[in-house]
């Protein structure tokens, strides 16, 4: 499956993102480690400022106005405006650079990752998922179309590490079973969240769907969620405290 323009604007779509959207403490741990001792962090595509570390000096880049609000509100460092593929920054300015979840909305994903490699000093730390390993839970059963979006959308991982060189260390994040960050697979033990549409607006793939074929995807779960015998797929949720799900 191929797609056109990959980003999502939030500026277009009205989204409750800051409160689906938290910082997970366990995934939050792994972002910490990754950027070891580095004093000045670069976040760009910072959002509305999840997983910024609290004991850093950070610099937030983020295009969306409305994702900038979102920080002022949260009480966040407030984000420079501008865009992965021309940061406004001397060479070597930062420490440690980061980018949680946001490089499959690059338009030019080469040039932003070397223009983080300009800007930053030391480590590049991006958080995203492999588009390979996408259908590892039920989700890839009820929602396929949702996923063929999201495997069109993310950028392989060997296409990621050629461009920031062969020093590149490749990890598997655990999410947790209760995530209380709000994307997809956060909620592989909670089924019955995407039945909300608030839920499902904080997920940008399913902006690429059309409304019928969103509605035809909530519904075969929704059936199944209530009928008598329930969802045989999901058996397994009970003894599975992590899904791993995530490569930083």
């Amino acid at each position: 499956m191929t797609i056109g323009k990959t980003s999502f604007n939030y500026d277009e779509h009205e989204t409750k993102y800051s409160s689906l959207r938290q910082t997970d403490p366990i995934i939050a741990k792994h972002i910490v480690e990754a950027l070891g001792s580095a004093k000045t962090v670069l976040n760009v595509g910072a959002g509305g400022g999840s997983y910024e570390p609290q004991d850093k000096y950070v610099v937030a880049v983020e295009p969306s106005i409305s994702m900038r609000k979102e920080r002022v509100n949260a009480n966040k460092v407030p984000a420079i405006i501008g865009t992965a593929d021309s940061l406004p920054f001397d060479n070597d300015s930062f420490d440690a650079s980061l980018a949680t979840l946001t490089i499959h909305h690059w338009p030019d994903l080469e040039k932003g990752l070397l223009e983080l490699k300009r800007v930053t000093r030391n480590q590049i730390v991006i958080m995203t998922y492999d588009p390979n390993a996408l259908d590892v839970f039920w989700n890839a059963y009820y929602f396929p179309e949702l996923i063929k979006v999201e495997k069109a959308r993310y950028p392989k991982i060997n296409k990621i590490t050629n461009i920031l060189g062969e020093a590149s260390i490749i990890k598997d994040i655990p999410i947790p079973i209760d995530c209380r960050d709000g994307f997809q697979e956060a909620f592989y033990g909670r089924p019955e969240a995407f039945l909300q549409k608030e839920v499902r607006q904080s997920q940008s793939a399913w902006i690429f769907l059309s409304d019928e074929v969103e509605q035809k995807l909530v519904k075969r779960l929704e059936d199944d969620l209530t009928s008598v015998n329930g969802i045989k797929s999901l058996e397994r949720i009970e003894k599975c405290l992590f899904l791993m799900g995530l490569y930083v």
